[in-house]
């Protein structure tokens, strides 16, 4: 669908190429002596990829997210939605091409394009054609999420960026902020994830912000919702369409810019600000209700939980060897 044919979740999706989730996250350095899955494309695939060809790519791109994420933590989520969505490759429309930057789930909501650019200029000085956007994307998500304080997990490199995109396909297989769990759970399993990974993917709506027309409907007409929260949710989002549409409002009003399990307490509490976000939790009724309240308590476990679902996630179809190519620019397909 985008850079390297991956789907991606909720307010965010994904196409990274991890293995192997790593513990504690204790240090910053990638292992060089990890395993490799034999799972066809995989066998291309190595944390090591660019050693050679451009041995300071995965340092350059840390420090590049490390710098901007100090700035602006907000730019954390971004990075990691971008790497979620991953319609960046194939996100700008040209007179001959039609991306998917305008799709519905992506139209005035994504951004942090212009750091990936930054990046792939210092790259492409480096060592010319040789680091793909794809893999940029999958490194700048991880390293983003451990700064903001969430897990750290082992990235395969050398994929290559897509040359095809589907406005389509961003517009119907990428969940909506109204669906219900009903229809949370068909997108999911859509793309081979279980009831469980899809509470735990929602979980990386712990940093954040969601505009205004996103939540606007739920603070106003909904019922399971914590009166003081949505009357605070009111005097961010007034209640006429085209007034204050693009306001914004965290995901997670208790530590928005720090990766943790406060998006679960949220929804226990009935403070889940978009409609989706809150279907993952009933008041003990419903059939996820469990899961949420234990990540609600158990931060350690959603912190390894989500490493091992991006993996998952990062082995959807990667393009490796001679497929695609390895665009000089991000936002365009090589001539």
């Amino acid at each position: 669908m985008a850079f390297n044919k991956c789907w991606l979740i909720l307010t965010i999706t994904l196409c990274v190429i991890g293995i192997g989730y790593s513990g504690d996250d204790h240090d910053h350095h990638d292992d060089d002596h990890g395993h490799h899955d034999d799972h066809g494309h995989d066998q291309l695939l190595s944390q090591n990829f660019y050693q050679k060809t451009c041995p300071r790519a995965v340092e350059t791109i840390r420090k590049a997210v490390d710098d901007v994420v100090s700035q602006e933590p907000r730019m954390g989520a971004s990075l990691l939605r971008l790497h979620f969505h991953d319609c960046f490759v194939q996100a700008n429309d040209t007179p001959t091409f039609t991306g998917e930057k305008n799709s519905f789930p992506n139209k005035d909501s994504l951004r942090g394009f212009e750091v990936i650019d930054s990046i792939k200029s210092q790259l492409e000085d480096m060592c010319p054609s040789v680091v793909s956007c794809a893999d940029i994307l999958a490194l700048a998500a991880r390293d983003a999420v451990f700064a903001l304080k969430g897990p750290r997990w082992e990235v395969q490199l050398g994929r290559r960026d897509s040359t095809t995109a589907s406005l389509s396909e961003s517009n119907t297989d990428l969940p909506a902020p109204s669906f219900n769990l009903s229809g949370l759970i068909t997108a999911f399993q859509k793309k081979n994830f279980n009831i469980q990974e899809m509470v735990t993917l929602s979980g990386g709506h712990t940093i954040g912000r969601v505009r205004c027309t996103f939540f606007r409907d739920r603070i106003y007409n909904e019922s399971n919702i914590d009166p003081s929260f949505a009357e605070a949710m009111r005097a961010l989002c007034p209640s006429e369409d085209g007034n204050g549409d693009d306001n914004l409002a965290p995901f997670d009003s208790i530590t928005p810019d720090t990766f943790d399990n406060a998006f679960y307490q949220n929804l226990v509490n009935q403070r889940g600000i978009v409609h989706s976000d809150q279907q993952l939790y009933a008041n003990g009724a419903g059939i996820t209700d469990s899961q949420v309240i234990m990540y609600s308590r158990n931060f350690g476990r959603f912190k390894k939980d989500f490493g091992d679902a991006m993996v998952k996630m990062s082995l959807l179809s990667p393009l490796t060897g001679n497929d695609g190519q390895i665009r000089t620019n991000c936002r365009l397909v090589n001539n």
